[in-house]
């Protein structure tokens, strides 16, 4: 019976290809948009999370800015060269390991005949490339004894390497920054883009070196600070605050003009937005298949009217309204079990495709949710038509034109 229903159902499908295609068209491109704006959500936010747990859980990040919103902007002080020497000093922070203050600006790159603008030209100290995680893949870093010495010299970033040089070997050769020349001293490893990002587009050279051509010496941006280890961490964000409370002079702690936070504080935030970010894509997804449902409405009602007739013949000759209800909710169901499958297929294969520069990671659950929801939107869009046909009366449906 159920084998019988399901051939009567194709066959009414295929008397219409085109209608049905297109109307499958709606649901394969409602589930494939969920599967895949999932798993661009869940890709950006794996993206982030691998570099910000590649930062390593004890690494330490303070900026300025008011906690709380105590203070106005004018009256915060900001982070100074200085902020970060009284941080170094192993008598006052015996549970940090290593300090590494940071200004960032933008700025032209020339070599020969090219130019190009990195995404950030970084200015700090050796201890910067433990604490961010800078793997160097060829040359090597710039030492203690080039920021003593104002030296220009410059680490590249693997994408701002590509970009300046092609396939030459960067290491020795003379870039112009801003109108500063810059010897290369060394490349980075790659990291990989996050999506929105590129933290492999940059340029790091010595502190003073940057201030010297580009930032000035009033300020820096941040200052990066590296425990002793992952237990130390807690304790080294307690020596951070109150050494920079004594240099900001600084009293009531719940008036803090910076900010400390760690690898663990971002994560969290970070996973709480990416899951927002992730249902709002979803939700907007979602709406593609709400839109695939009112097409089978659509087709299913248009399908009705058209086998008016034939519904009274076989009502007439003894056709249950079961029969009859069973056999336009087995069409409505196939079209969407037919278009969910192909949707499914789609958005696996499209996950396999960077996206806006993100990778998608397609979240196993949300293929399963997908497909069961059209499915469900086939059988609950579906029974309207479906119980029209089956309650027309025999004698209305034979005397229909």
């Amino acid at each position: 019976m159920l084998f019988q229903m399901i051939r009567f159902a194709l066959a009414g499908l295929a008397a219409n290809k085109v209608r049905s295609a297109l109307t499958m068209l709606g649901v394969l491109i409602g589930v494939a948009s969920v599967i895949l704006l999932l798993a661009v959500g869940n890709g950006s936010s794996v993206a982030v999370k691998n570099s910000i747990t590649a930062l390593g859980t004890n690494s330490l990040t303070v900026s300025a800015g008011t906690s709380g919103g105590a203070r106005t902007s004018s009256t915060v002080k900001k982070l100074t060269v200085d902020d970060a020497k009284a941080l170094a000093d192993q008598s006052q922070a015996p549970d940090i390991k290593s300090v590494a203050p940071v200004v960032t600006t933008s700025a032209a790159a020339v070599y020969g005949d090219v130019s190009y603008t990195p995404g950030s030209i970084v200015g700090t100290y050796p201890a910067y490339f433990e604490t961010s995680n800078q793997k160097i893949q060829h040359g090597d870093y710039f030492s203690n004894d080039d920021v003593l010495n104002s030296r220009k010299v410059a680490v590249l970033g693997s994408t701002t390497a590509q970009q300046l040089f092609d396939t030459e070997d960067p290491v020795g050769r003379s870039i112009s920054i801003g109108g500063t020349p810059f010897t290369v001293v060394g490349v980075l490893t790659a990291k990989g883009s996050t999506g929105f990002t590129d933290p492999d587009d940059v340029v790091i050279a010595p502190l003073p070196t940057v201030q010297n051509a580009f930032t000035g010496f009033s300020s820096v941006s941040q200052i990066l600070v590296q425990a002793t280890s992952a237990d130390t961490t807690t304790a080294a964000q307690s020596e951070i605050t109150q050494i920079l409370m004594g240099t900001h002079s600084l009293t009531d702690p719940t008036k803090l003009d910076f900010r400390v936070s760690n690898q663990t504080s971002l994560l969290t935030a970070r996973e709480s937005t990416g899951k927002t970010f992730t249902v709002l894509l979803g939700a907007v997804a979602a709406i593609s298949l709400l839109v695939g449902g009112i097409g089978i409405t659509n087709i299913m009602l248009v399908t009705v009217t058209e086998r008016t007739r034939e519904i009274g013949i076989r009502k007439a000759l003894g056709a249950p309204k079961g029969v009859i209800l069973g056999q336009f909710l087995t069409e409505s169901t196939l079209l969407s079990v037919i278009g969910a499958g192909l949707g499914v297929v789609a958005g696996i294969v499209g996950s396999h495709f960077s996206v806006v520069g993100i990778k998608p990671v397609v979240i196993p659950s949300s293929v399963l949710g997908a497909f069961g929801i059209a499915v469900a939107i086939g059988l609950f869009f579906g029974s309207y038509p479906a119980n029209r046909a089956a309650s027309l009366r025999p004698i209305d449906a034979l005397r229909h034109e």
